[in-house]
């Protein structure tokens, strides 16, 4: 390093001071003691200490016994109790003292960042120094080429950037120390500060300074604070990074997409891709839109059964349908009610309203149209009592049967025929082995599971590798996830017919996370960012039907691994690292 800093032509004081020890200043420690390892140093002494104990502890037994004054020592006992100060001397300056402080002076936050921050620098400039292609002992010129601007550089979680990491100010310092004392609400800081990033940074290292932990290794520089006030996230102290991979193209409606997934799952985005290879050699996929509606099912109470019964039978008459759209329909100029169907729990009424919500995931939406009509029939039924805008009848992030049933966000069933050469040569089994296992697998073995909506292999996966690269709401990876594979031979038994049905994919082109840098580059990706100026919805609609030909497509690859036995043998292959991560 230091011929790296001569060669440069840098002077040394380039780096950030360090502190520097003198000639005259003695470094030893206390593991120095004896010239040898420092476990057979520790051994040593160990074994010096409990020696001379056990043997001074037997000497003073027996004057004990023989009356002997416990002052009159012998040179053998001089020579033990001198062995006894220096091997405990020793083993308090290696243990002891280290170990006290660790409890007694506990580092503050402002250590770890002093020392982040420190070593950041440090690095940055060393990378510019030490950028040579060839190391200086295979020349004698080791001057530096000049370097480019880079963006930059991540490694180990960390970013290394020619701008300096955010600095407190005595302000910052001032607000922190109120925050801690709780006297400054943390969720505050934003609006009182008008600056997010600042915000986050404050908050970041108030909650380092209360817990005594460190958060070192979540990032907290590079992100666009801004864009999540309000609407994504609050009290923000950094964010957290998961890879994208790419799958496919998968061939769908004779269009290929390119399908990102946000996962840390080994062997994932391998397998969905082999599976599009599949679906691609035999000659694409096929995906048909049955239903597209979001639903809101609020909760009233009446005081009779009867009365709640007269409102359901007044929201089920066609006749009364057109006087509810247009209240409804008021909220937005996309959302556009479909449907109500409602169910009776003794003086309870739940009422489902289904409506369309243009591209946008549309649960806002409904909610608006739904208290629209809620508003309005209070005129004709004032002893209605409204419990929750929400009832659980939606359903709504939970495993539900009417969503299995009714479908709720965007239903869809995708297909596809793979030939059997393709199943032979690609997914390395035959058509019978998959018939019977889907059968027995994702049909039977289900079903004496007791599944709901679980009829399949690991949509799941996908779903929510989809939903989190593309900004979709994860939560709703339950209801989305509702699918049923279905294998079968066809041709005279030589080819595989395919197809996955998912009727509750809710998804969205515009709002929430959609519109954050990262999840709206991926909707570019597919040709589906923001709203369809020519179709409103048709977006949103392309967007599910990809989720489901991705589906289709991971299922046939995980269950071709299972019926030719290589489920395990893959994962320990791309599931497992024999690297040590924390040392990368």
């Amino acid at each position: 390093m230091e011929a790296t800093r001569l060669s440069s032509g840098k002077p040394v004081h380039d780096l950030k001071p360090r502190k520097e020890v003198s000639l005259d200043e003695d470094p030893t420690k206390a593991s120095d003691a004896l010239p040898l390892p420092l476990h057979l140093t520790n051994a040593v002494f160990f074994t010096l200490f409990f020696s001379v104990v056990y043997f001074l502890l037997s000497r003073w037994r027996e004057k004990i016994r023989t009356s002997t004054p416990l002052h009159v020592v012998t040179f053998s006992e001089i020579v033990a109790i001198i062995a006894f100060f220096a091997s405990f001397i020793y083993l308090l300056g290696f243990f002891g003292i280290d170990f006290v402080q660790s409890l007694v002076f506990r580092p503050t936050p402002d250590v770890w960042i002093s020392e982040d921050e420190e070593e950041e620098e440090n690095e940055v400039l060393l990378r510019k120094e030490d950028a040579r292609k060839v190391p200086c002992g295979q020349a004698l010129d080791c001057a530096l080429p000049p370097l480019p601007p880079q963006a930059p550089v991540v490694a180990a979680q960390k970013v290394f950037d020619e701008k300096p990491v955010t600095v407190l100010t005595e302000e910052d310092e001032e607000i922190i120390k109120s925050v801690v004392a709780g006297t400054t609400p943390s969720y505050s800081l934003e609006s009182k500060l008008g600056d997010c990033k600042r915000a986050a940074a404050i908050r970041r290292e108030a909650l380092q300074r209360l817990t005594g932990k460190s958060l070192s290794g979540l990032p907290l520089e590079g992100f666009d604070y801004e864009s999540i006030l309000g609407q994504c996230c609050e009290m923000p102290v950094g964010y957290v990074q998961i890879p994208v991979g790419i799958a496919g193209p998968l061939l769908l409606n004779g269009k290929e997409f390119s399908v990102p997934m946000a996962t840390t799952e080994g062997c994932l985005v391998a397998s969905t891709n082999r599976g599009c290879k599949a679906i691609h050699l035999s000659g694409g996929a096929t995906s048909v839109l049955l239903k597209d509606g979001m639903t809101r099912a609020p909760v009233v109470r009446f005081g009779t059964a009867k009365r709640a019964a007269d409102l359901k039978l007044y929201l089920e008459d066609p006749n009364n349908f057109e006087t509810i759209s247009i209240v409804f329909n008021r909220s937005s100029r996309f959302g556009r009610l479909q449907s109500i169907k409602c169910a009776i729990a003794g003086k309870n009424l739940y009422m489902r309203f289904t409506c369309s919500t243009g591209d946008a995931m549309g649960m806002n939406m409904v909610s608006k149209g739904v208290q629209n009509v809620l508003d309005f029939l209070q005129t004709d039924f004032p002893d209605m009592d409204v419990l929750g805008i929400s009832g659980n009848f939606c359903s709504d992030k939970k495993p539900a049967a009417v969503n299995w049933i009714e479908g709720r966000g965007k239903s869809v069933v995708c297909e596809a025929i793979i030939k059997g050469d393709v199943v032979r040569k690609v997914l390395k089994t035959s058509v019978e082995s998959l018939v019977e296992l889907n059968m027995l697998k994702n049909l039977t073995g289900s079903a004496m599971a007791g599944a709901l909506g679980g009829f399949n292999a690991h949509a799941g996966n996908i779903v929510s590798a989809v939903f989190i690269a593309t900004g979709q709401d994860p939560a709703q990876n339950v209801e989305s996830s509702h699918c049923i594979t279905m294998m079968e031979a066809v041709n005279d038994g030589n080819d595989l017919h395919v197809s996955v049905t998912m009727p509750s994919i809710e998804v969205g082109t515009v709002g929430g996370g959609t519109q954050l840098a990262s999840q709206s580059a991926c909707l570019n990706l597919l040709g589906v960012k923001g709203a369809s100026k020519e179709v409103p919805g048709a977006n949103s609609r392309t967007l599910a039907t990809i989720v489901a030909g991705a589906v289709l497509a991971a299922e046939l690859s995980l269950m071709s691994a299972i019926a030719a036995g290589q489920l395990v043998k893959s994962h320990m292959k791309y599931n497992r690292s024999s690297k040590d991560v924390s040392k990368a």
